[in-house]
């Protein structure tokens, strides 16, 4: 019987920074995953900006709706309706193997080569000292790791009004990429009128992306071709799969796909990892020392509630309430379409209404052009025929606002894992998460103090868009973060209560989510977390 020493389950972006940093120790690591991945509409998106794409491709309905159209989102609005074709393959598999019962929660996971970090939005914030307080994590600890992570994956920012929201003490950084005229006309208004906005504990700045604008190794400076929803064959916007395509290159790293990990069991002196490869649902076993689990909040609850032979066993689960707000900045209508563009957010305003960094919300601007008109028309008030004539005016004038708000645990919010016959794994993860008539006066309240705030600079909102709970993309606290020692929570270390050498990589020992750009503060738990997993205790 083969004992591998470590074993990290998941590919993306707390799986990748894990395994980096368990290589760079020079131990002996193996990556499991999935691994989905894509080649049909990636290799045929030629390497040009989207306008020119626009006026020149003949095929480029392949990979902008795709060959069945499957870009096009119908009905109501739902998690995800915003994945291209080329992204699509990110919830391969998903529906079958990671079945969810739930009316009231509707969130996105994924077994794809990169995980959900495929199609991340790059938006980074350190979280303040309150913050993660409040989360469960150590602050001088996370200070060193948040720096060590913008080394591996290159950040871009900027000193501004919102820096101690996004980049906090970090030195090192890329400059912020150039806005496109919405934003600046947009940020020109905010210069002006930035004392009345701070009475009101509402500060704008540019976000902190994992984003290059300047060239880093193999990877190259962003280009403005405005197809970050398509494509990313430059590298400049950092995936996890670049750092696992970096990983394979090692002689003390191995990456194993098509396996949906099921459960483990610890004994003596090994850990077993029960596995089923996907293609012929055949089982398998692994053997290791040690075990790092960073399949995501929601698969950490599952595997964990099947190794413990829980089921019925509720746990909690945190999520920040979102939605986005279509606005129409009128002094930008009918200008001409901007070749040289960025699709990434490139700005952000912070509520922060007590000024200590703490219960902050947070709004997320865009620019709208390569997603095309069709994802918005539909959400217009106007028949499709009409709005199409009215939106092209519009276009050049439309910011979309996506906006977060923190989130505390509550009885009404848990997952339980429930028997499903039908299931290949023979259950489903059944979710319940309600807000209190608090927790939804506030964020109404918040909500209507941002669309005043952007009122006030010239951006009107046209309506507010709830994809449902869970929608954020953004979830934590599943196995929360407690130093009692009680099964179902993780150990300040990031070990899994009652187990010798079981190690959670993930969101899923968080005690609060904050409102903030998330994934920055998860790479760099993970980072800790395979530092700690390296120490015999």
């Amino acid at each position: 019987m083969e004992i591998l020493d470590y074993v990290v389950i998941g590919s993306g972006c707390t799986g990748a920074m894990a395994a980096q940093t368990l290589v760079e120790s020079g131990v002996h690591v193996t990556l499991l995953d999935a691994g989905a991945d894509e080649s049909k509409y990636s290799s045929i998106i030629p390497d040009k900006d989207y306008l020119s794409i626009r006026k020149t491709e003949q095929e480029q309905y392949r990979y902008l709706i795709g060959d069945a159209g499957e870009g096009i989102a119908w009905g109501g609005i739902k998690t995800g309706e915003h994945l291209t074709p080329s992204r699509k393959h990110i919830l391969k598999w998903v529906d079958d193997l990671l079945p969810i019962e739930s009316q009231t929660f509707f969130p996105m996971e994924s077994l794809a080569y990169g995980g959900l970090g495929c199609a991340w939005g790059l938006g980074c914030c350190q979280f303040s000292d309150v913050e993660l307080q409040a989360v469960g994590l150590n602050k001088s600890a996370m200070q060193t790791a948040y720096n060590t992570i913008a080394k591996r994956i290159g950040i871009c920012g900027a000193q501004d009004d919102a820096s101690p929201y996004t980049i906090g003490e970090l030195k090192d950084f890329q400059t912020a990429p150039v806005m496109d005229r919405n934003h600046s006309l947009l940020y020109q208004n905010y210069q002006q009128k930035k004392k009345s906005f701070s009475k009101h504990g509402f500060y704008m700045g540019r976000p902190a992306l994992a984003l290059l604008t300047q060239s880093q190794e193999n990877r190259k400076a962003y280009a403005y071709k405005d197809m970050d929803f398509y494509s990313d064959n430059d590298e400049s916007a950092y995936r996890p799969w670049i750092t696992i395509n970096k990983l394979k290159k090692e002689n003390n790293f191995q990456y194993i796909n098509g396996l949906l990990f099921i459960k483990f069991k610890e004994q003596t002196d090994h850990i077993d990892i029960h596995c089923l490869e996907i293609e012929t649902n055949t089982p398998k076993i692994f053997h290791c020392k040690k075990l790092i689990l960073a399949t995501g909040v929601l698969g950490s609850a599952r595997i964990v509630l099947r190794s413990f032979e829980e089921q019925h066993k509720t746990l909690p689960i945190l999520t920040n309430a979102y939605s986005y707000i279509p606005c129409v900045q009128p002094a930008m209508f009918g200008k001409e379409a901007e070749k040289h563009k960025l699709g990434f957010a490139q700005l952000s305003i912070f509520h922060d209404e007590n000024g200590d960094n703490m219960d902050v919300a947070m709004g997320s601007i865009y620019s709208y052009q390569s997603l095309m008109l069709f994802r918005i028309i539909k959400e217009a008030p106007l028949n499709f025929a009409d709005a199409r004539i009215i939106m092209r005016y519009l276009m050049s004038g439309i910011l979309i606002m996506g906006l977060h708000h923190p989130e505390n645990k509550s009885a009404t919010k848990y997952v339980e894992l429930i028997h499903d016959m039908n299931a290949i794994t023979g259950d489903k993860l059944k979710i319940n998460y309600v807000l209190d008539d608090l927790e939804k006066n506030k964020i109404s309240a918040r909500e209507k103090k941002f669309k005043s705030r952007l009122r006030a600079l010239g951006a009107y909102a046209i309506k507010s868009i709830n994809p449902g709970s869970g929608s954020s993309i953004h979830y934590a606290g599943s196995l929360p973060m407690d130093t009692s020692g009680n099964l179902f929570t993780t150990l300040p270390n990031g070990k899994l209560a009652g187990t010798k050498n079981i190690f959670i990589a993930d969101g899923s020992g968080f005690n609060y989510l904050p409102a903030k750009s998330l994934t920055w503060s998860l790479m760099a738990n993970a980072h800790l977390t395979a530092l700690n997993s390296l120490k015999n205790e």
